[in-house]
């Protein structure tokens, strides 16, 4: 869970959001909770003897005296019981140490009676309702007398007794919770007449209007900050790792490719934001609604609700196992997605080739092999998924069925009131609904670890190297010299560059040829430090490059590279991408040394036109001609033009010779080209073979003196003309 719980760092800080959604998730949860409670009272009001004032008078004498009592039918007691009246509470408990416990009042004893000891003494049998409402309304700092009836063992007969109880001073937070109670049910009258029945029943009504009202007002705070929370965190982190992504070596993308890293910053980082959203929503709504019906259900019993939970550690060990396997499945899934998706866009961009050597059935062989992995993933996970549930079901209704057996003997026994039970009953299926609903909780929150787990590998990738004391590069007047230069690529045990040494003077044109893989490319791919050298140094004025910072090393560099380069945006904006302050003017007259404005002017929009995806809507050498353009803007001190000219018409390419022939004054210019034209008027020519320089100098020179150079020549150089 480490790497899911890093995205905390982006949930922090809307800290004021996350205390609304808790508070909200509490309310939720206790007034979901008293909706179901107010059953119970409903119950005794419509069914029951004893009405809404009983039944706030029985949890009144429980409050100030510690007793509970059972009103039974008259069917309870026969069997030379009869002598008993109808109008008697049955003591079902007595806490110990309780006010009833002191007074000697013991579990089965029978009242029938009770007297103000200073002021009505007479022995009176009074109805039930009467003998509650007395107990619970009598005054304060008073002293009473409970006259009861208790079964004697050795003469099998019930001898009356009576005991004297202690009111209480009042000044307690148990009488404040009696006062309140009776305070709210002094609205009504007593009795259980008929319009008494329907104003109890319009207030329990009421109640629970209100608190529907405001659960609903709650529900809705907690499940839309919730997603503000989300998706301002997985804005934030999507924008941190494409930040973090830019910085990255170049070389990170060659070995691990951009289709995966795309799949991570993007199905992965919204996976991520799922498990913020579950954490926040269902895990944080769900288990509060079961505590609280699970405190209910212990309000009516304690007893019962333990033998319900009884199942709770197998619950969660399952839970465990699960969540494991949904985490491995889900990491295999989101691979297999991310090739999936590297195979569709390599299959889609190369489709005319694809329709041209008629490959669409190798290229869908290739997808559907990649497709049913993943399926054979999604399926796992389906798996897990789908048996969660029945595995808490299953718990659920043997804890269920346990504690329902015991209540029902507990109610023939006596020792537990039906409409009670029912509302336990009630609490306790709602709190085995809650924690069905959040059994996949767990589940998901594996598949947001998972996910998270690929996005931070990301994250965590070292960005590329400069050295804390990193100094400032001065502009370049001199030379630029490798040295010693070995290079190898990631994963690759030869190196490509053995030894490299080379020497170049300030304003040269350096054109570097040779065959397919001998390191033209890479070699000048170290100079703006896209990858750094294994051993050896690269110095620009004697300023070794590895100890200079970035910024001001690639300040100095424009590139124009084999493969072009375009963005989704105006030609405009593509020109001017390498100085953001550029004008216009300045960016018509770097499309004029480059002739794109040739082409350009005449368009509809002119500067304002977008170049589509990909280039699309230009053809080749337009498209390379306005990437010189970019270069040219920059007006850098050293040009890269790596096969520059391989894309562009025979006319483009005699203009744009015209043009670099102005730019290149003056200027240090590396050039890798196979065309005869672009390489013959270099200054210097370098020759590679092997990873290594094999013969430097000028085309008159390298004609003579290098069999390399000479077939090159003879070969690619001529026929590419």
């Amino acid at each position: 869970m480490k790497a899911f719980t890093r995205i905390f760092k982006y949930v922090k800080p809307q800290w004021p959001r996350v205390v609304v959604v808790v508070l909200a998730a509490f309310v939720i949860a206790i007034l979901f909770t008293l909706s179901f409670m107010t059953v119970v009272p409903l119950l005794r009001v419509m069914m029951g003897s004893e009405g809404l004032h009983g039944l706030v008078d029985r949890k009144v004498c429980d409050l100030r005296y510690q007793v509970q009592f059972y009103v039974p039918d008259t069917t309870d007691f026969t069997d030379g019981n009869a002598e008993i009246s109808a109008g008697f509470l049955r003591v079902t408990n007595v806490d110990p140490n309780g006010a009833a416990d002191k007074a000697g009042l013991k579990v089965d004893d029978y009242i029938f009676s009770v007297a103000s000891l200073e002021s009505d003494r007479q022995v009176q049998e009074l109805s039930r309702a009467k003998l509650l409402e007395k107990l619970a309304t009598i005054e304060y700092d008073n002293k009473i007398i409970v006259h009861f009836k208790r079964f004697n063992e050795s003469s099998g007969k019930l001898e009356a007794k009576q005991v004297q109880f202690y009111t209480g001073s009042g000044n307690d937070v148990k009488q404040s919770a009696v006062d309140t109670l009776q305070w709210v049910v002094g609205f009504l009258p007593r009795g259980q007449a008929k319009a008494n029945m329907q104003k109890a029943v319009m207030l329990i009504v009421i109640l629970m209007a209100i608190m529907t009202f405001v659960r609903c007002i709650a529900t809705f705070y907690q499940k839309y900050l919730t997603q503000k929370i989300v998706q301002v965190s997985v804005a934030g982190l999507r924008e941190d790792a494409f930040a973090h992504v830019m910085s990255i070596p170049v070389g990170f993308f060659a070995s691990e490719g951009t289709s995966d890293t795309i799949s991570r910053l993007i199905g992965d980082i919204s996976g991520t934001g799922a498990g913020i959203q579950i954490l926040l929503g269902k895990a944080l709504r769900e288990p509060l609604k079961a505590i609280f019906c699970l405190a209910g259900a212990m309000y009516f019993s304690w007893k019962l609700t333990l033998i319900f939970l009884c199942c709770a550690p197998f619950t969660i060990g399952i839970g465990v196992v699960l969540g494991r396997k949904m985490k491995k499945y889900t990491k295999r899934s989101l691979v297999s997605s991310a090739l999936m998706l590297g195979r569709l866009a390599g299959a889609i961009n190369a489709l005319p080739v694809v329709k041209v050597y008629n490959r669409q059935e190798h290229e869908h062989d290739n997808y559907r092999q990649i497709n049913q992995k993943y399926l054979k993933q999604m399926l796992r996970i389906a798996k897990v998924d789908a048996s969660t549930g029945p595995f808490m079901e299953v718990l659920g209704m043997a804890a269920g069925s346990a504690a329902l057996l015991v209540g029902i003997h507990w109610i023939t026994k006596g020792h537990m009131n039906s409409a009670a039970f029912f509302g336990l009953l009630i609490l306790l299926g709602t709190a085995a609904e809650s924690m069905r609903k959040a059994s996949d909780i767990w589940n998901k929150v594996q598949r947001a670890n998972a996910a998270s787990e690929r996005v931070f590998a990301v994250i965590d990738q070292l960005p590329e190297y400069e050295a804390p004391d990193a100094t400032e590069l001065p502009p370049l007047k001199e030379k630029i010299e490798f040295r010693d230069i070995v290079f190898t690529y990631p994963g690759i045990e030869q190196p490509v560059l053995k030894g490299i040494n080379l020497t170049v003077k300030a304003g040269a044109n350096i054109a570097v040829v040779g065959p397919n893989g001998s390191g033209k490319t890479t070699l000048i791919n170290l100079l703006p430090r896209f990858y750094n050298a294994d051993s050896g140094e690269i110095l620009i004025d004697g300023h070794d490059i590895g100890k200079c910072t970035l910024k001001s090393l690639r300040n100095q560099i424009s590139l124009v590279t084999q493969g072009v380069v375009t963005f989704n945006d105006t030609i405009a904006a593509n020109i001017g991408y390498g100085k953001k302050d550029a004008t216009l003017k300045e960016i018509i007259v770097a499309a004029k040394r480059s002739y794109a404005h040739e082409f350009i002017e005449p368009l509809p929009e002119g500067y304002a036109t977008l170049i589509g995806e990909h280039g699309s809507g230009f053809s080749g050498g337009q498209l390379q001609r306005i990437i010189i353009a970019r270069a040219i803007l920059k007006n850098p001190q050293i040009l890269i033009f790596d096969e520059a000219m391989s894309q562009v018409d025979a006319d483009s390419e005699s203009k744009i010779h015209q043009a670099l022939s102005e730019l290149m004054y003056d200027r240090t210019c590396f050039v890798i080209a196979h065309r005869f034209s672009t390489v013959i008027s270099a200054d210097i020519i370098v020759v590679m073979d092997n990873g290594k320089i094999i013969a430097q100098g000028q085309h008159e020179e390298l004609i003579k003196g290098c069999p390399l150079y000479q077939s090159l020549y003879e070969t690619q150089l001529i026929t590419s003309e």
